[in-house]
């Protein structure tokens, strides 16, 4: 059995410039010919990526042309929220798959037979089409005064035409969108405001029907309530203090009344005078009784009526008294006389003899005269009485109704103080929509005028001479690129792979021997030629077939995309 051999691991040493010429020179073909087949990759694959043109329109925002102070607009959104849900709407499902569709354009026909039509849609509308705002400062803070749309697509000619057709659908859904919103505006105001009207007349009507229905009782008249039942309670009262004055009136005149018949009896009963006839002497009745009898009377009566008006107390009354009492002894003591002359007359056989009165008579006349007067004025004043009583009823029911008005308007007055508040609530309501209405209207009139906020072209639809893409060039240099690094990256894993040493720096830094002379490297001329023959032509396949691919991708680019 063989002894097992020990293996010593020595480090690479450092590799200095001319190892890295000495890499070149052995790895040529291993850099030459992935950087070759990038360069043929990239060219072919350049010529076959289709042209893409990117047509572009830049819109313009103009701001009102009015002064919102004089004319508010009542569009609620900005334009830069506007043109987000314009966006919407113009890229939206339908609206792309009309386009799409639309005979004029035919977008997309290949690759509608092979994919669906929504994935056509969702890639026309992130890849194809850009919307992008342009702001008037720096910053993501700046205001949108303007906004691109592009639109890429491998026919120039259907690329402008989307743009202008997108430019238009943005035009008219803007002036569509403004006058949507004006004319929704205007008809919600003039709802509301036809709404508003109604309420208030409705409750117009309504506190109408109660003022009618509770007339006299409501709170803003309760003070004139007030003062009329003060006034009615000071009628009555002074009705009251005429009606007292009417029957002290009457009282007077029926005690007069009764006066007069005491008197009229009296002298009813002395119309014919008794006389004597005794011899040629004839006594007649005293006369100076009948006087005394009749200021008497009178003097009854007066302070019958005086009584009925003044106090017992009264200096008149006490007079009038004192004078009754003066007669009323004088008649006494005329009587007293009478008697006496009487006894003291001789006792002859005296002839009775009834003489009429003539003084009675007349006083009977004047008592009936002064009675019928009386009576008269005892009706008269009835008659006043029984008006003063219905005056007096009519107060009475009419400090009742206002009694009643009086305390019943508090009860009423919460009703009152509601209806008046939601009549004042809705007019103030219509005044407010009534403004509005009129601001709506003439911010309705200034869209169709089209003097607000609108959306004006500042660059039409843009004719592209030149396609966007593919960068040929760019191609051709990041894939020989790539072909270059992916050689670098071969010859590097290849070296690393080769362990041999190659030069008499490797052998002088891993023998640590001295070198003497070295012998070139002595091979077959005969195959030397042949593996030079095979190299040759390895690379001259490889050029002749790169050289024809990218030639046919360059005719096929020229030529056969055209036809």
């Amino acid at each position: 059995m063989a002894a097992p051999q020990n293996f010593v691991t020595v480090s690479r040493r450092p590799p200095d410039v001319e190892d890295y010429i000495d890499m070149l020179r052995r790895y040529r073909s291993w850099l030459i010919g992935p950087m070759f087949a990038g360069l043929v990759v990239s060219v072919v694959v350049a010529f076959l990526w289709p042209d893409t043109y990117v047509s572009t329109a830049v819109m313009r925002i103009t701001p009102q042309q009015i002064s919102d102070r004089l004319v508010p607009t009542v569009v609620n959104m900005q334009m830069q929220q506007r043109l987000q849900q314009m966006q919407q709407e113009i890229l939206s499902r339908g609206s792309l798959n009309e386009l799409i569709l639309r005979p004029s354009l035919d977008l997309y026909r290949k690759d509608r037979a092979r994919y669906p039509m929504e994935d056509i849609i969702t890639d026309m509308r992130s890849k194809a089409i850009r919307i992008q705002t342009i702001s008037t400062s720096g910053g993501s803070g700046g205001i949108a005064s303007a906004f691109t749309i592009s639109f890429s697509y491998p026919d120039r000619f259907k690329a402008q035409a989307v743009v202008r057709e997108l430019v238009t659908k943005f035009t008219e859904q803007n002036v569509q969108v403004q006058r949507n919103q004006a004319n929704l505006t205007s008809q919600f105001l003039g709802d509301e405001l036809k709404a508003s009207k109604d309420k208030m007349e409705t409750l117009e009507q309504k506190l109408m029907a109660f003022k009618s229905q509770n007339m006299g009782r409501l709170p803003e008249q309760f003070q004139a309530n007030v003062a009329q039942l003060n006034t009615y309670q000071m009628m009555v009262s002074q009705a009251n203090e005429a009606l007292s004055r009417l029957q002290q009136q009457k009282l007077q005149l029926e005690t007069q009344l009764s006066n007069n018949n005491i008197n009229m009896n009296y002298y009813n009963s002395i119309l014919e005078d008794q006389v004597t006839v005794a011899g040629s002497t004839v006594q007649t009745r005293n006369e100076k009784i009948n006087q005394l009898n009749q200021r008497i009377m009178t003097l009854q009566s007066d302070i019958a009526a005086m009584t009925e008006q003044l106090t017992p107390s009264n200096p008149a009354v006490r007079r009038a008294q004192a004078s009754l009492n003066i007669y009323q002894k004088q008649l006494a003591d005329a009587e007293r006389e009478d008697l006496e002359r009487q006894a003291a007359a001789p006792a002859t056989g005296p002839t009775v003899k009834r003489v009429p009165n003539q003084q009675a008579a007349k006083a009977v006349q004047d008592i009936n005269a002064s009675n019928n007067v009386v009576k008269t004025e005892i009706q008269n004043l009835n008659l006043q009485m029984d008006e003063k009583v219905k005056q007096r009823e009519e107060l009475n029911r009419q400090i009742a109704q206002y009694q009643s008005r009086v305390e019943g308007s508090p009860q009423l007055e919460g009703q009152y103080v509601e209806l008046s508040r939601e009549l004042a609530m809705a007019k103030q309501s219509y005044e407010d929509l009534h403004k509005r209405s009129e601001i709506s209207d003439t911010a309705k009139d200034l869209e169709d005028h089209k003097a607000g906020e609108n959306l004006e072209v500042l660059d039409s639809a843009s004719d592209p001479q030149a396609p966007s893409e593919p960068n040929r060039l760019q191609m051709a240099a990041m894939g020989t690129g790539m072909g270059l690094m992916l050689g670098v990256v071969l010859a590097g894993a290849k070296e690393m792979k080769n362990t041999a040493l190659k030069n008499l720096k490797d052998v002088r830094a891993y023998t640590n021997l001295p070198v003497l002379s070295s012998i070139p490297l002595l091979e077959n001329a005969l195959l030397v030629r042949r593996k030079r023959r095979l190299l040759w032509l390895a690379w001259s396949s490889a050029i002749i077939f790169g050289s024809i691919a990218m030639s046919a991708a360059a005719y096929y680019y020229y030529f056969g995309h055209a036809t």
